[in-house]
C-alpha cells in the first residue's frame, strides 16, 4: 500500500474534508479515497516511466473512479449519485423545450455566448383584457413584483454549467435561444438526444405540462439529473411516479419553483412559525391568471402541420388530435389535454410558502366552483377551498384559492392605499400578506418598530445554482421531487375538484390510497391513458 501513509497525512491536513467524508460513508469513504489516490499514484508513476501513456478523458476518468468505488463497495449515493460530477468539473446540461420558459431557465444557468434577440411574441390564444372603470395611478414596476432570481444576467456573465445540448420541437420558435448557444448540439426529439449524447449530466425541462413526466422519467432512467418546470407533472399519478423514481435512481431533482429559495419565503416561514400572528386557521391565495384562452370556447379546427414542427413529439402521451397554432406556445395552458390552467401556472409560486410555514400535509376535503367550461378548455375563473386537518399543536386550516383576477375580501385591518397581495394569512394575533413567489411579507396592520424573529432557516442559492451545486456536492436540491411532489399534488387536486363540482359534493380525499372516497368518478382524473407508443 504505497500511498496509505499519504492518505493519512492528507486527511490530517484537511480536517473539514475528513469530517465530511466520514460523516457520509465512514471507513468505506476512507478506502474509496485510498484507492483513488492509489490510482492517481500509479498513473503518475506509469506516466513518468512511459512516454506513451494514455491521457484519460473526463468520462473515462470518472468511470475509473466509479469502478474503484464499486470495488470498495461504496454506495453511489455516498459519491454523489448516478452521473456524479466532481466539484471541480463542469456539469453538462441539456435544455428540453427552450422556446419560452425553458429558454429563460437556461439563461439563468449560463449566459448566452451570442446575445439573444427574442422574436416578438405572437400571442396566439391570448386574452389580454384591460380593466375598465376607475383606475389607480400606475406605479413603476419593482424587481420584487416577480422575484424569480434571474441572477445578474444584465450586469455580469456567468456559467454555472456547460450548455451541452438543446432540444425543441420547433426550431423556428426557439431559434433565438438556439442561436445564443452555437456550440450546443441541436435536436427536436429528446429521446434521440438522451440516447445519443452520453456526455449529458443533467436535463432542464421547460415543455408543456403534459410532457413533463414522460421526459423526466426517460432522463432519470438514463441516469440524468432532472430540473423540470412547474408543475412537475400533469397528473397526481405521474407526480408520485416521478417522486418514487427519483428515490430509486438517486439522481438530483429540482422543480422550477423559484420562490422556494428566496428571502421572502424564508421570512414568511420564520414569522409564522415564530408566532408573529398566532395560530393561523385561514389562508387566501389568488392570481390574475389566466391571460391565455381559457373557458367556454370551441377548440380551433385542425390545419396542416408546418414543416418546422415535430408535432408527434409535442403531443407526446396526449390524445392524437389535429394541430392548430392557437394551441401551442403558451396557449396550451388552458386546454385539458395539455395544461393545468392558472393553478398549474402560478399555484406553485403562491401555495409553496403556506405549505412550508404551516407544515401542511394533504387536504382531507376539497370543493370547487367555477365559471363555465367544456371538454376542451378549463374555466376562465374558479374558487377552490381545501380543508387541512390539525398538525401537532397547529389547528386545522382552511385554504382558499381563486384565479381569473378574483381576490379575497379586503380585510378591515388593511390600511387604505395598501395593495392586497397574492397571499393572505389570517391569525388570531394579526395578518400577513406577501406577493407571488413569496415576495416581501408584510404585516397587516403595519407595526412600527416590529422586530422580526431570528433567522433560523438556511438560505440556499437561487434554484438554478442550487441545482448545479447539488449535483457537484452529491446532495439533494432544496426543492427536490420529495418536496415539490406534495406541492404539485395539492395543486392538481384543484382540477379534480373543478371537474366534479356539478355533483354538489365536498370531495373527501384519502391521500394514503390516492382516492376520492365519496365520488368514484373523480378517481378517473388521477391519470389518463397515454397515446400508443408512450409510457413512463
Amino acid at each position: 500500500m504505497p500511498c496509505l501513509a499519504f492518505v493519512n497525512s492528507w486527511f490530517t491536513a484537511h480536517p473539514y474534508i475528513r469530517s465530511r467524508c466520514f460523516a457520509r460513508g465512514s471507513e468505506v469513504v476512507f478506502y474509496y479515497i485510498y484507492f483513488f489516490f492509489d490510482f492517481k499514484f500509479n498513473t503518475m508513476t506509469n506516466t513518468m516511466s512511459d512516454k506513451n501513456s494514455v491521457n484519460f478523458t473526463r468520462r473515462e476518468f470518472l468511470g475509473t473512479v466509479a469502478a474503484a468505488a464499486a470495488f470498495t463497495i461504496v454506495p453511489r449515493s455516498v459519491l454523489g449519485g448516478p452521473g456524479y460530477t466532481a466539484p471541480s468539473d463542469m456539469v453538462n446540461l441539456a435544455g428540453i423545450g427552450v422556446g419560452s420558459q425553458g429558454g429563460g431557465d437556461i439563461q439563468n444557468i449560463a449566459t448566452p455566448d451570442v446575445p439573444i434577440k427574442r422574436k416578438p411574441f405572437g400571442g396566439g390564444g391570448m386574452l389580454m383584457q384591460p380593466y375598465a372603470g376607475i383606475q389607480p395611478p400606475r406605479r413603476e414596476r419593482r424587481a420584487s413584483d416577480n422575484p424569480v432570481q434571474m441572477g445578474d444576467a444584465e450586469k455580469q456573465s456567468f456559467k454555472h454549467a456547460n450548455i451541452y445540448a438543446l432540444c425543441d420541437v420547433d426550431h423556428d420558435y426557439s431559434g433565438h435561444i438556439l442561436a445564443g448557444y452555437p456550440k450546443a448540439k441541436k435536436y427536436t426529439d429528446f429521446r434521440e438526444m438522451i440516447d445519443k449524447e452520453k456526455e449529458i449530466d443533467a436535463v432542464l425541462i421547460g415543455t408543456p405540462d403534459h410532457t413533463h413526466a414522460v421526459i423526466a422519467a426517460y432522463a432519470m432512467k438514463a441516469g440524468k439529473h432532472v430540473f423540470v418546470e412547474k408543475p412537475m407533472a400533469k397528473t397526481i399519478y405521474e407526480t408520485r411516479f416521478l417522486r418514487d423514481l427519483a428515490k430509486q435512481t438517486g439522481v438530483v431533482t429540482q422543480m422550477g419553483n423559484q420562490g422556494h429559495n428566496i428571502e421572502g419565503t424564508m421570512q414568511t416561514v420564520e414569522w409564522i412559525q415564530g408566532g408573529v400572528i398566532g395560530d393561523v386557521r385561514e389562508v387566501h391565495l389568488w392570481t390574475n391568471r389566466p391571460m391565455w384562452r381559457q373557458g367556454y370556447f370551441d377548440r380551433p379546427a385542425g390545419v396542416d402541420i408546418p414543416s418546422n414542427l415535430n408535432y408527434d413529439v409535442w403531443l407526446g402521451p396526449a390524445p392524437d388530435k389535429p394541430y392548430n397554432p392557437e394551441m401551442l406556445h403558451f396557449a396550451w395552458r388552458g386546454l385539458w389535454d395539455y395544461g393545468t390552467g392558472a393553478m398549474g401556472d402560478m399555484g406553485a409560486h403562491t401555495f409553496d410558502a403556506p405549505i412550508w410555514a404551516l407544515n401542511l400535509g394533504m387536504p382531507t376535503k376539497i370543493q370547487a366552483t367555477s365559471t363555465p367550461y367544456n371538454k376542451d378548455y378549463l374555466p376562465q375563473s374558479e374558487c377552490v377551498t381545501y380543508e387541512f386537518p390539525a398538525r401537532g399543536n397547529m389547528p386545522p386550516v382552511k385554504v382558499t384559492w381563486s384565479d381569473g383576477g378574483i381576490k379575497p375580501a379586503r380585510p378591515a385591518e388593511l390600511e387604505p392605499n395598501r395593495q392586497l397581495r397574492e397571499a393572505l394569512y389570517i391569525g388570531d394575533k394579526g395578518l400577513i400578506m406577501h406577493g407571488t413567489h413569496g415576495a416581501e411579507p408584510q404585516l397587516i396592520p403595519e407595526r412600527p418598530g416590529f422586530v422580526a424573529p431570528a433567522k433560523t432557516l438556511k438560505r440556499p442559492s437561487n434554484i438554478y445554482v442550487d441545482f448545479i451545486e447539488a449535483i457537484k456536492e452529491g446532495r439533494k436540491a432544496a426543492n427536490d421531487f420529495e418536496v415539490s411532489a406534495k406541492l404539485t399534488e395539492i395543486m392538481l387536486l384543484t382540477n379534480i375538484a373543478v371537474a366534479a363540482q356539478r355533483l354538489d359534493l365536498t370531495l373527501e380525499y384519502d391521500a394514503e390510497n390516492m382516492r376520492i372516497t365519496n365520488c368514484p368518478e373523480a378517481n378517473d382524473y388521477f391519470h389518463y391513458e397515454y397515446r400508443k407508443g408512450w409510457s413512463l
